[in-house]
């Protein structure tokens, strides 16, 4: 007898907590199932079932024995949908949550121009801050900046790393001089961005030791990053800010990039989706797309 047919007929079995439940589901007499779990037993010289007339309870091996059974026929049906995959195209509603200004800027172009590419694939987008429950909120994909300080349940990769600058308007710099060194940061008034009502701090690598940290002060606090630029261009105050959202202003000299001799900290941007024996097509191919596009806009 077939081994992996034998093992989904013996789950069946203790999901559905009889011979002849599972014999009606699979459409097998009920002999017929008994034969297939007798098979494992005696390939296994275990029993796995005690049964009488009445009811059937499982061993402890038999027990052990199920839940890896439950785990090799979900990877075998992964792997049957991995070769079915390599003959179609990604479609169905495919449902990302992302950062508001991140999201738009960066991550929707290149799921715009997948739509493009896949007249199938359907795309329910939520742009916000709140970072969401990907189980609750029924979210395929998540995107995400900075530290993931929960990975429970979740698979997470890398698609992108942003660069953070700190840059000023040249009226402000007229005014009150250009900071050096992250020391002299503490003499000037900062832009702070501020989500979740935490502020942050500013870093800055140090090598192989820990980045350094500067916590800024000022009058201006803003939740959102294009408002936080524009109030640096307008010349109150420094800012530090992903060299994505700043390129043209720096380009256009609205904006000056400060502390030239200091490497930039790199924040890094992740795809996440929750544990899964086989990844949706429709999501690998995403994520593909994001890590192959989204390092040369944040370059």
């Amino acid at each position: 007898m077939d081994r992996l047919a034998s093992m989904a007929v013996f789950v069946k079995a203790v999901d559905l907590g009889s011979f002849a439940a599972a014999a009606a589901a699979l459409d097998l007499s009920g002999p017929m199932v008994g034969k297939h779990v007798r098979f494992l037993e005696e390939r296994l010289h275990v029993r796995l079932l005690n049964r009488t007339t009445r009811r059937q309870s499982l061993t402890d091996f038999g027990r052990a024995y199920y839940e890896r059974c439950r785990i090799v026929l979900a990877e075998a049906e992964a792997a049957d949908a991995l070769a079915a995959d390599q003959l179609s195209e990604p479609r169905g509603k495919l449902r990302v949550a992302m950062p508001s200004l991140f999201g738009r800027r960066c991550v929707l172009p290149i799921l715009l121009e997948l739509a493009r590419q896949y007249p199938g694939l359907e795309l329910d987008l939520s742009l916000g801050d709140t970072i969401t429950d990907l189980a609750e909120q029924g979210s395929d994909l998540a995107i995400r900046t900075g530290f993931l300080e929960d990975r429970t349940g979740l698979i997470a990769r890398r698609v992108a790393r942003q660069r953070m600058v700190v840059c000023a308007a040249p009226s402000y710099l007229a005014r009150h001089g250009e900071p050096r060194r992250i020391e002299d940061l503490a003499a000037h008034p900062a832009i702070i961005y501020h989500r979740s009502g935490r502020i942050r701090p500013w870093l800055f690598p140090l090598g192989q030791e820990r980045p350094a940290e500067f916590m800024p002060k000022g009058r201006f606090l803003l939740n959102d990053l294009d408002a936080v630029a524009d109030t640096a261009e307008a010349g109150m105050g420094l800012a530090w800010l992903p060299s994505w959202l700043v390129r043209e202003r720096l380009q256009a000299g609205t904006l000056v990039k400060l502390l030239p001799e200091q490497p930039d900290f790199l924040y890094d941007a992740y795809a996440l989706w929750l544990e899964t024996p086989h990844l949706p097509l429709k999501v690998r191919v995403t994520v593909d797309a994001l890590a192959a596009a989204l390092p040369a806009m944040m370059a």
